[in-house]
């Protein structure tokens, strides 16, 4: 692979800022948005499980009925589409269907097949903690993908936590199975982001451990 792909995949991720004002005009149609979350699947998550779902915002009378749940954010009627990136609380339920098809190709054996199973299955036990934890930082995984997806198709993208999950919930119909975890806003800009900084990142790196107390 040459040095220039993979210049122009560090530019991509230089380039992607939260932008707050979109082109209320612009549309994309339901073949981009799933290509976009196409790219968005191949994130990794533990076991495989896939821990998100997409709920895609995409017609006005939707984003007009998000708007006052994510408290009147102007880029959630004036963006493209909204994506609502939900996790999966049962996410351990996917393995026969994660691991299956594994068998059926010769990828995996019945035993490992047994053996990923059991792990799971001990992992997740009577935890909803763990479930909670591993739906979010999982479908998180998903979320930041999905965004830089959208800067390489020359889109911008907004991450949102500031909504009301509550009444997100029940606006949507969202089953207690899925946990909101953000809303992502993609279109196309029409106003620059506002420019940010980043910490040095000697600031944000701790060698080997911290020093004891």
């Amino acid at each position: 692979m040459s040095s220039t792909v993979f210049a122009d995949f560090y530019a991509i991720i230089r380039e992607r800022h939260s932008v707050k004002h979109y082109d209320a005009a612009h549309r994309l149609n339901e073949k981009e948005i799933i290509g976009l979350l196409e790219i968005a699947s191949q994130a990794p998550s533990a076991w495989n499980l896939q821990h998100w779902r997409y709920l895609s915002i995409h017609s006005q009378a939707a984003k007009e009925k998000l708007l006052p749940i994510a408290y009147g954010q102007k880029q959630v009627v004036e963006a493209s589409v909204v994506i609502a990136v939900l996790g999966d609380l049962e996410a351990h339920r996917n393995a026969e269907d994660v691991f299956g098809p594994d068998v059926e190709a010769g990828l995996m054996t019945e035993d490992i097949k047994a053996s990923l199973i059991d792990q799971i299955d001990a992992a997740y036990g009577d935890s909803p903690a763990y479930a909670r934890e591993e739906a979010i930082r999982n479908a998180s995984l998903a979320a930041m993908q999905l965004m830089l997806a959208a800067k390489a198709k020359g889109l911008d993208s907004c991450p949102m936590g500031g909504f009301s999950a509550d009444a997100f919930i029940e606006a949507f119909h969202i089953p207690s199975r899925y946990i909101p975890v953000m809303l992502i806003a993609i279109g196309k800009a029409a106003a620059p982001a506002r420019a940010s900084l980043r910490f040095p990142v000697e600031q944000t790196i701790v060698w080997n451990g911290f020093q004891q107390e």
